[in-house]
């Protein structure tokens, strides 16, 4: 005799596609930090996310162009 197929509950659906979806989480995390890291915003060791490093051309221009303005 033939066995017949038994169809999964939806209980059993729900389950996996929680799963799914935070394995999709955990991977955008992932990335974000990776590219964080990259940028120089994120700091492994401790864990933590940083402030961005201050461009110093930017504010060196603006502080010339201030003191031009001002003589």
């Amino acid at each position: 005799m033939a066995s017949s197929k038994r169809q999964t509950t939806m209980a059993k659906l729900n389950r996996e596609r929680k799963v799914l979806e935070k394995r999709e989480r955990k991977q955008e995390k992932k990335a974000a930090r990776l590219a964080a890291a990259e940028a120089g915003l994120y700091d492994p060791e401790t864990g933590e996310f940083v402030a961005a490093p201050a461009k110093a051309d930017e504010t060196d221009a603006e502080a010339d162009a201030d003191a031009d303005t001002d003589a």
